[in-house]
């Protein structure tokens, strides 16, 4: 289904036409983005699913088309200005994993678009609906993941003035959150922290500086807290708060235990006074007694020397993963080790020929994969998966379908078939490369030979 990009149109088209059947109007933006369904519609405009068709792998993105609701001329601008800022926002910051990437921001048929990485998941507050009140343990679980976000933008002086359940999505492939929504976001310079601005965020999450036009770094947190007593409670925060008494009464409202340590932590964090409340997501993580990970840093695009023990040509498999022909590189990748291995005419790679496989070509073969994939495929990142759930160069069908299960080449228990695997980035994280040449092996009763190669130490 292609669907139609006018306003007032809208119209779904079959998925290869080119023009609007109903109204006439191009259906691809840039020659190459093709929106395929809408995903909603907020007071800036529209967010569709879509297609990068540009690209042999087409994987999925995201339009934001700009649409304000307002008529008014100053507002209109205002608007016009906050979404140009999201661009800004995310160029600087979806370098990061678990902020969606900027691809584009352009203008077509006078009207603006930005061009974003596609999150495959559920939205917490989907979540929140599908599986009632977030237990204590999985509340400090997303404080952890989260936290070092905001302690990410915060460090590149971002503030995202919209954090709610529905800005936090979790990722299918590797159950990650991944921030989403700058449109809201402003760069806290020192002017900007001590003069009144626009009034912005989400009444129900909003901290009281910023309903003032004054938002710091705590009122992200402010919003974090009240996000987190919301999904603990199940309870809509406007009622979780006692206006009379002017405090938070969502203890009265748990059905979850939740100790002392996270109830002060959360308490703090709802602190009307900005000065009484935590500052930055550092402390948060130092009273939760957690540690913060080390800020993930774009992946260096630096040349990758393609060394190889018996004089192998790796030049085709880097061009077909630079142009995200995952499963033509899937295919080179299985050849070139048959190659290495000398067993060309054999088919399949032994445990015996990964126990000798050569570290230099293992090498360049696994960070050609991790480059071009920005850290998504590639066998280390198969082999910290493996070893996460407990696998060692030891067989054990139940860790190694918990393996299969993780990486998707299993669903519901069924093992599939190579042709029904995913080759786009949509897949879950360390879904390839499946060495084809051994993909009965390593699909279903191939643990051994998958043991093997993940419990390399040169990995």
């Amino acid at each position: 289904m292609s669907q139609c990009l006018n306003p007032d149109c809208l119209q779904p088209n079959p998925k290869t036409t080119i023009f609007c059947q109903k109204c006439g109007s191009k259906l691809l933006l840039k020659e190459r983005y093709r929106a395929l369904k809408i995903l909603g519609q907020g007071g800036f405009g529209r967010t569709f699913q879509a297609v990068d068709e540009n690209k042999p792998s087409q994987p999925y993105c995201v339009i934001k088309q700009f649409l304000p609701q307002a008529q008014d001329t100053n507002n209109q601008q205002k608007a016009e200005e906050l979404f140009k800022q999201e661009a800004i926002q995310l160029e600087r910051l979806g370098k990061h994993n678990q902020i969606p990437e900027l691809f584009a921001y352009f203008i077509q048929d006078h009207r603006h678009y930005l061009i974003q990485e596609y999150i495959e998941g559920q939205n917490l507050l989907q979540e929140l609906n599908q599986n009632g009140a977030f237990s204590e343990t999985k509340t400090i679980n997303l404080l952890g993941d989260l936290l070092p976000i905001l302690a990410f933008i915060h460090q590149q002086q971002v503030i995202h003035r919209d954090i709610k359940p529905e800005n936090i999505i979790r990722r299918q492939g590797d159950n990650k959150l991944v921030l989403v929504d700058f449109g809201a976001a402003k760069t806290a310079t020192h002017t900007a922290l001590v003069v009144t601005g626009t009034v912005i965020g989400s009444a129900q999450y909003v901290a009281p500086e910023q309903a003032m036009g004054k938002s710091t770094f705590a009122s992200d947190l402010y919003s974090l807290g009240v996000m987190c007593i919301h999904l603990l409670t199940n309870i809509e925060p406007f009622d979780l708060f006692d206006v009379s008494e002017s405090e938070w009464v969502w203890r009265d409202y748990l059905t979850v235990k939740v100790n002392d340590r996270l109830g002060q932590v959360l308490d703090k964090l709802l602190q009307q006074a900005t000065k009484k409340r935590f500052q930055t997501a550092q402390e948060v993580l130092a009273a939760l007694q957690l540690t913060i990970k080390p800020t993930p840093q774009a992946t260096p695009q630096t040349d990758i020397e393609l060394k190889s023990a018996r004089g192998v040509n790796y030049g085709q498999l880097e061009q077909l993963l630079k142009a995200g022909n995952w499963k033509e590189a899937d295919r080179e990748t299985a050849n070139k080790m048959l190659e290495v291995a000398g067993i060309k005419n054999q088919g399949w790679l032994r445990e015996e020929d990964i126990d000798n496989f050569p570290c230099e070509d293992l090498r360049t073969i696994d960070q050609l994969w991790v480059k071009y994939s920005n850290g998504r495929f590639g066998f280390s990142v198969q082999k910290r998966i493996y070893q996460s759930l407990g696998g060692t160069r030891s067989y054990d069908s139940k860790i190694w379908e918990a393996f299969a299960d993780q990486v998707g080449w299993r669903v519901k228990g069924d093992w599939l078939y190579y042709d029904y695997l995913k080759f786009n980035q949509t897949a879950q994280t360390g879904h390839l490369p499946l060495l084809r040449c051994g993909v009965r092996r390593m699909l279903g009763v191939g643990g051994g030979f998958g043991g093997s190669l993940l419990s390399r130490r040169d990995l």
